[in-house]
């Protein structure tokens, strides 16, 4: 079989140009692998540059268009509870989010991004967007929209399949 060996950054890919339906998950777990790699190196760097650690740029990234509760915050993130108000109890302590406690049932805690944290995940945005779009630069336009939707219905069925709503709170 022909194999191209492609450096990503420390990374070495072996993408096999011959891929047929009895050898593609295991090219296609390697691709995602890698993929995913150099995302979450780009967001590691961008992140840092503004003393932001991963799960902190993904806490202001779920705020920016919701105000979930406490618990939805944390299956969203994949916390537990602990985790979670340890994250926004630091997130606050920096100006970067609220809590409130919601009119209707005084036990639930809701979490907005303040003005701060919207500036901040808003220059950290579009860094981001810069870099993935870099990324991609080598594709066509079709194929970039072709995996964009692709990428989409996997988060989508994802995130269904924990529970929450892609429109902002739990489902």
């Amino acid at each position: 079989m022909p194999r191209t060996n492609i450096v990503c950054g420390t990374y070495l890919f072996k993408y096999d140009r011959t891929v047929t339906s009895r050898n593609e998950t295991p090219v296609l777990v390697d691709a995602i692998a890698q993929l995913s790699f150099l995302v979450q190196n780009s967001l590691v760097e961008i992140a840092g540059d503004y003393d932001l650690s991963p799960i902190q740029t993904r806490l202001l990234g779920v705020l920016r268009d919701r105000e979930p509760t406490m618990n939805e915050l944390g299956r969203h993130l994949g916390l537990d509870k602990s985790s979670t108000t340890g994250l926004v109890s630091r997130a606050q302590a920096r100006g970067l989010v609220a809590r409130a406690v919601s009119e209707v049932d005084r036990r639930v805690v809701r979490v907005s991004i303040t003005d701060v944290g919207r500036d901040l995940v808003e220059k950290v945005g579009e860094r981001f967007a810069e870099r993935i779009g870099e990324l991609v630069a080598d594709l066509a336009d079709g194929d970039r929209r072709e995996f964009s939707r692709l990428a989409g219905r996997i988060v989508l069925a994802d995130m269904r399949r924990h529970g929450l709503d892609p429109g902002g709170g739990a489902a």
